[in-house]
């Protein structure tokens, strides 16, 4: 059974960083397909970044250039580092995974073949249960 365990939320004030934490406990797979999600009250979940094991990152418009996520692929763990924090990131951070992992997709790019994990096509259905996030003004 995987058990997604989020650490590292907390209150900041505005202009401030924090580095969100989730570890999927139980997940024996090499490859893996993780988010972080949030949700402010009132408002729809919304997604802030994307990573794969392998490193691939995507992020949601709002936050672009402000956090970067980074797989530890030996632990099954990914990282939210958040920086330029404003009051409108204030919101219940979510994390979540695909399991299993989706297959490969293979591509010519550049002169070479470059397989990466196919989660964009894949819903999350594995999912944290919340870590706070406030930041003041």
């Amino acid at each position: 059974q995987v058990e997604l365990v989020e650490s590292g939320g907390g209150s900041v004030q505005s202009g401030g960083s924090l580095r969100l934490s989730c570890e999927a406990a139980g997940y024996t797979n090499t490859k893996f397909c993780m988010a972080w999600f949030r949700q402010a009250p009132g408002k729809e979940r919304e997604m802030v970044a994307a990573v794969d094991s392998d490193g691939n990152t995507q992020y949601g418009d709002s936050v672009k250039g402000r956090v970067a996520a980074s797989p530890d692929s030996a632990k099954n763990t990914i990282h939210l580092e958040m920086n330029s924090l404003k009051p409108e990131d204030t919101a219940v951070y979510y994390c979540a995974m695909i399991n299993p992992a989706p297959p490969l997709n293979v591509d010519y790019i550049g002169g070479r073949y470059v397989a990466k994990l196919d989660c964009a096509n894949y819903d999350y259905n594995y999912w944290g249960q919340g870590t706070q996030v406030t930041v003041s003004s």
